[in-house]
């Protein structure tokens, strides 16, 4: 995640606390709670890596584990079938348009599946015009989700379609 743990000391944190937590927690807090979380074994998201370099990350883990979900006009839940979400995605910037951030989301799909998951969950950004500056992009593009088999089940923001995929057992 780099130095600033992805963007502006979020580690992969931001959906994981409420909005006072994280200003607390921003940057070497934020960088513990991460630490804390993988040391105790549980796994919040997958690496991908090339010819033994890290070029890309993605948080996957249950619905259940990013209170903020439940609690964004964007992303709350639309049933309460349990679910798996993916949350964010890091890419360098010297890696991307490669199809790094898509090859993530097929893998973490099938992290998922390997879990027990049911449903794989996601909120990207569909872009309305032109390119999004690189701050907001963290979620994805939804033609990356369409593309890993996933179907637009709501929108609740003009930009930012709730996408879906059943996993079929």
């Amino acid at each position: 995640m780099g130095p600033k743990g992805g963007d502006a000391g979020c580690f992969c944190m931001y959906f994981r606390q409420t909005g006072a937590e994280f200003e607390r927690n921003g940057g070497e807090k934020n960088k513990g709670l991460m630490k804390e979380i993988v040391d105790s074994g549980t796994v919040p998201g997958l690496l991908g890596y090339v010819g033994g370099e890290p070029v890309g990350w993605v948080a996957i883990g249950p619905r259940d584990w990013y209170g903020k979900l439940a609690r964004s006009p964007v992303a709350k839940p639309v049933d309460d079938r349990p679910a798996w979400s993916i949350t964010c995605f890091v890419v360098p910037k010297k890696h991307r348009g490669g199809g790094v951030a898509t090859d993530l989301l097929a893998a973490a799909v099938d992290y998922a599946a390997s879990q027990g998951a049911e449903v794989v969950e996601g909120y990207p950004v569909e872009p309305q015009k032109g390119r999004m500056p690189d701050f907001w992009v963290w979620m994805g593009f939804a033609s990356m989700f369409e593309k890993c088999g996933f179907e637009e089940v709501a929108r609740r923001s003009e930009t930012r379609p709730f996408m879906r995929r059943e996993i079929n057992r």
